[in-house]
């Protein structure tokens, strides 16, 4: 799981995104990072928006996929106490010869401890006279501000990915469809006292104690894995409400690479056919993704724009997926 990520630092103004992973891991920051599928300059691109923040700033970033599907076009926004006039402005770059506006406010915005601002904002991509892409919860002061219109199709969200830092728990909140509410994910990494001491051959059954990992959603737990050192890798399905959801997790570098390491764990949301139980566990019939999953690295087999996949499609998949990178501080 060394396989760079694309974690973008804190920036400065006129600064650049840094792909390099130990540029987040020595700030100690949070990342949330949303991709959307729109379309703008009459094609279907991806918008990513990413709030990151670290002990002095906040940061926010609005990228739009070039035509060889890079971000190409950004914009940069950097809230510090002392720079007050810069929480709220508009940028305007140029895609395929078509104006693109990026129009933010965020002088009210609460963000209650979070990476990104819980309300009091809006965040909004014009294009053509329409908005593309609204976020926050002040969607009147945003179409007044830019003068715009709905646009006719709605954006898709295609993924999401968090970075978040913590020493055996790590918490967030999430929605797994975007009409539904937010559940909190809980994910505890903790040792076990076991009847036998001494090294085992991988060494992590040490002094009579042995890892295991729990997941709970809404304090529910739905996902307790046993004997860690042996099912570093692997999957689950879960029920939250009227979804299925697999779940991927590789906490391989947790175990058996020192220092700061992540875990990567990723939420595959389906629709069910029939309701369900609202919270509840099964074992998954397991797809493709699976039957390597003790030998290949769960991130090697993300797509490059990070959004899908392999053996995800199926009937009744969203096109979804919440990565969830966990990054252990001893």
């Amino acid at each position: 799981m060394q396989d760079p990520i694309g974690i973008p630092a804190c920036f400065s103004s006129g600064e650049k995104l840094s792909d390099d992973p130990a540029a987040v891991t020595r700030s100690g920051q949070s990342v949330f990072m949303s991709v959307y599928r729109t379309k703008i300059a009459d094609q279907c691109r991806l918008i990513t928006v990413t709030w990151c923040k670290n002990l002095l700033v906040h940061g926010l970033s609005v990228s739009v996929e070039g035509p060889n599907g890079e971000s190409q076009y950004t914009c940069k926004v950097e809230l510090k106490p002392w720079y007050f006039w810069r929480k709220h402005g508009s940028k305007r770059f140029m895609v395929d010869g078509k104006a693109v506006d990026i129009f933010w406010d965020l002088k009210a915005a609460k963000f209650n401890g979070e990476t990104e601002p819980n309300s009091e904002y809006y965040v909004a991509v014009v294009c053509n006279g329409e908005v593309v892409l609204l976020l926050g919860d002040l969607k009147k002061d945003a179409y007044r501000k830019t003068g715009c219109r709905p646009a006719l199709i709605d954006p898709i969200l295609v993924s999401r990915k968090e970075h978040i830092f913590g020493k055996k728990k790590f918490i967030t909140r999430a929605k797994f469809h975007e009409k539904g509410r937010f559940h909190e994910i809980s994910i505890e990494c903790k040792n076990r006292a076991t009847s036998c001491s001494g090294n085992t051959d991988n060494g992590n059954s040490l002094n009579g104690f042995e890892p295991e990992m729990e997941i709970r959603i809404d304090g529910y737990l739905v996902i307790h894995v046993k004997h860690l050192q042996w099912k570093f890798r692997g999957n689950e399905s879960i029920h939250v409400n009227k979804l299925r959801i697999e779940v991927y997790w590789d906490v391989h570098d947790w175990l058996f690479n020192p220092g700061l390491r992540h875990a990567l764990f990723i939420f595959k949301p389906s629709l069910l056919s029939t309701s369900s139980s609202s919270l509840s566990s099964t074992s998954s019939s397991s797809p493709p993704l699976s039957s390597s999953l003790t030998s290949t690295p769960l991130s090697s087999q993300i797509g490059s724009s990070g959004s899908v996949v392999e053996g995800f499609n199926g009937s009744g998949s969203s096109e979804f997926c919440l990565f969830l990178y966990a990054w252990k501080v001893e």
